[in-house]
């Protein structure tokens, strides 16, 4: 994560703060990437869809997911980071085999995407060659075929690699957390008392709940599982503020993009 510069008022809202503090704060959106709080280490057998994003030095920027043999999603703005490959086959970042587990990328971010707010937060990205799903450690997540009903406060899961605590450096190993899914209506009202207005194509889920779980700085992409399927991709939260509870996390919303990620899937280019 990058610190709050100094000079700046850090807007963190515990419990007790109130709509007040955030008001007073003002309104900033944080994303290129995001970490997992209080999560948990996923084991081995667990997650094999979940891809890091990485650039031309081999870095991890952004998390993402597989979806069929030679398509990986991740959100549109880790292109700001210029990825140029994805990790598959590993949760550990120090045990990558460059051969085998490396797949060259083309990025396809989605046309209508311009900034956070708007939604739209989706980038596929076509391997260079297909990935071998018999070999037990890559294995393919599914969409759903239309949007899911989710009851209020389901229970979700979110993975990453990213940073574990406020402050803290990136994850070695692959991390999850479990978060409360929140229905659009309410998540936009909590975030119209900052004066945002957030779209249709988006979904909310953790940040806002008192167990302080949730994602931030460090894994954008990554999927918002329910139900054993990829509904959502991680997008952003409020003010690069990993303290929770503040406002909901932010996704941008899989069932509304299908027929893109349908089309796109099916092309050999963008």
């Amino acid at each position: 994560m990058t610190p709050t510069d100094s000079s700046l008022l850090r807007c963190t809202m515990g419990p007790s703060l109130g709509l007040l503090l955030l008001l007073l704060c003002g309104l900033g959106l944080s994303a290129h990437g995001s970490e997992i709080i209080k999560g948990k280490r996923v084991p081995d057998s667990e997650m094999l869809y979940m891809a890091s994003v990485q650039n031309a030095q081999g870095q991890h920027i952004c998390g993402g997911f597989l979806i069929s043999r030679d398509v990986v999603v991740t959100a549109a703005h880790c292109d700001n980071s210029k990825p140029t490959s994805v990790v598959l086959g590993t949760h550990n970042l120090k045990k990558i085999v460059n051969k085998t587990m490396r797949y060259a990328v083309t990025r396809c971010k989605h046309p209508s995407y311009n900034k956070l707010i708007n939604g739209s937060d989706i980038m596929l990205l076509k391997l260079s060659k297909k990935a071998p799903l018999k070999n037990k450690r890559i294995k393919t997540i599914k969409l759903p075929k239309t949007a899911m009903k989710l009851k209020d406060k389901a229970t979700c899961w979110v993975a990453g690699w990213g940073i574990t605590k406020h402050g803290g450096s990136l994850a070695t190993e692959l991390q999850k957390v479990d978060v409360r899914y929140m229905n659009l209506d309410e998540c936009k009202r909590e975030w119209q008392q900052v004066k945002e207005i957030l779209p249709d194509t988006v979904m909310c889920a953790g940040g806002f709940t008192a167990d302080g779980k949730g994602f931030c700085q460090g894994d954008s992409g990554g999927p918002l599982v329910c139900n054993g399927k990829a509904v959502g991709i991680v997008s952003f939260n409020f003010r690069k503020s990993c303290d929770y509870p503040n406002l909901p996390n932010v996704y941008t919303n899989l069932s509304k993009q299908l027929r893109w990620i349908t089309e796109i899937s099916n092309k050999k280019k963008c």
